[in-house]
């Protein structure tokens, strides 16, 4: 009998859109002709957790604790049982009528997410904004059931990821291990429950998991232990984003008593491969990019050349199985380029297989997803829309690249505008000069609302030591080009780069402070710089005067490094002050105050001029 397959996004990812992994390898599958569904697990889990009868459920558990935290949700419980299913049923409709019942003081139950809440909130929602007023009153419902979950029944909680905590940087499978020997809290409870119903529905020989995140290892570590368990004879397979960064040099036996196999990079290949030698028609020793026991040993087969599917000939992704209906929109931040990530319905779609420029120092260049960059064609992809939107109902497009070509943009938007396929939609770019004045008002045209992409550090020294390819004035003028043509622009931003002063981080925020009040950036999001071993900084830290000195690599997972930098500041000390700016500037706030105000330490008067972006400006691309 052929191989059924079950394809399973493990819990957690977005509450607002399925993760994609599933549905390219279902449109893979299906176009070869072998029986495959699929399901996320992550969105089935959230409609079963906030039902009336599970946080009863939780409430009565609760009560059995001697000690309870967040009194004010317990001492009004029987409030958050009554109304969690209106609240999920607006999150997931947004009808109207419901909002003005929402919104009105007596009706939801108020925690520690209200206290602090602006009760005229008329900034930010005016007075025509009732639905997002009633989607943000819902949002902090929501999330003071989750954080009431995650303080009472289980610290693992989160809405976007799971047992996070453990699962990042984890060089050992100790503690994974140990906390897969302990007794399931209810919300794991659930998940098996689902997992078992999906097995009995299906009834698979093969099930894989995409793990994108480390947030979803240990959800599906604990499903692949229930299939062993009591599906003896069905196969476990893990792949996806996780393994092929973090798993790479796997060495711990212990692992396989979760899971079969475990795949790298693309997973068409792979998977493909593997389903033919449980068919019966290629033996083990056929295998490609494929992690397995042998003898006790972990063996990693990868017979070559390996059979590749280059971008332009894969099929449309299907989202055909998924429960969209059970999809909703979250609004717990104002300003308008975030809610994107949590308030809308993206169908993801990828332009270009990898990056085409692929020299950023910081970056995991060296493998597959990054490095391997390919093509397709305008007619393909929008062939691809078509079909997705036939799928799903929704023309919302998140193109996921890692940075999406502009001579692919362009092409793009003129298939779109020529068949007269009106979508909406936002990807990833490189601030480079291609794009121009011109070419960010036919994107528009198009229906592109908002792109995003890595100013990093804004110091031309710097910018220049990590291989970004672009300056400080090149940004400015590129992203004022997208911000004329009404396209909104987030900024992902940088601190702790290899040799960065005290200076260079303080002039850096300067850089991005003028940057909001010339309307160039509408939103960003700093992160501190951590060392990846698939990064040539990872590779060669000597390069950038850094020294490594850790995690010891423990036979699982190996990805995020520990450095010391001894020409650079302590950079940890900039997080809170750095942050604090931000979120003011997101919201319109504190663009003019001296950035002393930020910080609770003296810092260096910055060295950039009060005009340097506006200078910027005035001149050409």
């Amino acid at each position: 009998m052929p191989t059924n397959v079950l394809l399973i996004t493990p819990p957690f990812t977005q509450l607002n859109t399925s993760y994609p992994a599933t549905c390219y390898l279902k449109g893979f599958l299906d176009s070869k002709g072998i029986s495959t569904d699929q399901c996320d697990l992550s969105i089935e889990l959230f409609d079963r957790i906030f039902s009336k009868t599970t946080i009863t459920q939780i409430f009565d558990i609760v009560a059995q604790n001697k000690h309870i935290e967040l009194q004010t949700v317990w001492q009004q419980r029987s409030a958050y049982i009554d109304k969690v299913e209106t609240v999920i049923r607006f999150l997931r409709n947004h009808e109207t009528t419901t909002a003005y019942q929402l919104i009105h003081d007596s009706f939801l139950p108020r925690a520690h997410r209200f206290e602090n809440i602006d009760e005229d909130l008329s900034w930010a929602f005016g007075n025509l904004g009732i639905l997002d007023k009633a989607k943000h009153y819902a949002t902090l419902f929501i999330e003071e059931l989750g954080d009431f979950i995650k303080a009472n029944i289980d610290e693992f909680f989160s809405f976007t990821r799971y047992a996070e905590r453990i699962s990042s940087s984890a060089s050992s499978f100790d503690e994974v291990n140990e906390y897969l020997s302990y007794e399931t809290t209810i919300i794991e409870d659930e998940l098996l429950k689902l997992l078992a119903g999906k097995m009995e529905q299906h009834s698979p020989d093969l099930v894989c998991f995409s793990i994108p995140f480390p947030g979803n290892l240990f959800a599906a570590l604990r499903c692949g232990q229930f299939i062993k368990n009591y599906f003896p004879k069905v196969k476990v397979a893990f792949g996806g984003g996780y393994c092929n960064t973090e798993l790479r040099s796997l060495s711990d036996t212990r692992v396989f008593n979760f899971v079969d196999y475990i795949t790298l990079d693309d997973g068409e290949g792979p998977l493909l491969k593997l389903i033919e030698h449980l068919d019966g028609l290629i033996p083990e020793e056929r295998l490609e990019r494929t992690f397995l026991l042998r003898k006790n040993k972990v063996v990693y087969q990868n017979n070559t050349p390996n059979t590749i599917f280059h971008h332009k000939n894969l099929p449309a992704p299907s989202y055909k199985g998924l429960k969209h209906h059970l999809y909703l929109c979250f609004l717990d931040v104002m300003n308008p380029m975030h809610r994107l990530w949590s308030d809308g319905r993206w169908n993801k779609l990828t332009i270009s297989h990898g990056c085409y420029w692929k020299q950023c120092s910081f970056c995991d260049v060296t493998l597959d997803y990054i490095g391997n960059y390919e093509n397709t064609t305008a007619d393909d992809l929008v062939d691809k829309i078509e079909s997705i939107i036939a799928d799903t109902g929704t023309t919302g497009f998140h193109f996921v690249d890692e940075a999406a070509p502009p001579k692919m943009l362009k092409a793009l938007a003129n298939k779109l505008l020529e068949r007269k396929v009106y979508i909406t939609w936002w990807t990833n770019i490189r601030f480079e000069k291609t794009f121009t004045p011109e070419l960010c008002e036919l994107l528009a045209k198009s229906g592109c609302i908002a792109v995003t992409g890595g100013l990093e550090v804004a110091s031309d020294r710097l910018l220049a030591k990590m291989k970004k390819g672009v300056d400080i004035a090149q940004v400015a003028r590129v992203t004022n080009s997208f911000a004329n043509a009404n396209i909104m622009v987030h900024a992902y931003l940088m601190y702790g780069f290899p040799t960065e002063t005290e200076q260079e981080t303080i002039d850096s925020l300067e850089v991005v402070r003028q940057l909001f009040i010339n309307g160039c950036i509408h939103s960003a999001f700093w992160h501190q710089f951590t060392t990846t071993i698939h990064s040539p900084i990872g590779q060669a830290p000597e390069a950038y005067q850094i020294k490594i000195t850790g995690p010891q690599f423990q036979g699982f997972a190996e990805n995020d490094l520990i450095h010391e930098d001894p020409l650079g500041a302590i950079h940890s000390d900039f997080s809170e002050g750095l942050n604090l700016a931000l979120n003011n500037y997101l919201n319109g706030l504190g663009l003019e105050d001296d950035i002393q105000e930020w910080f609770d330490f003296e810092i260096p008067k910055t060295t950039i001029p009060s005009n340097k972006i506006e200078v910027a400006l005035t001149f050409e691309n």
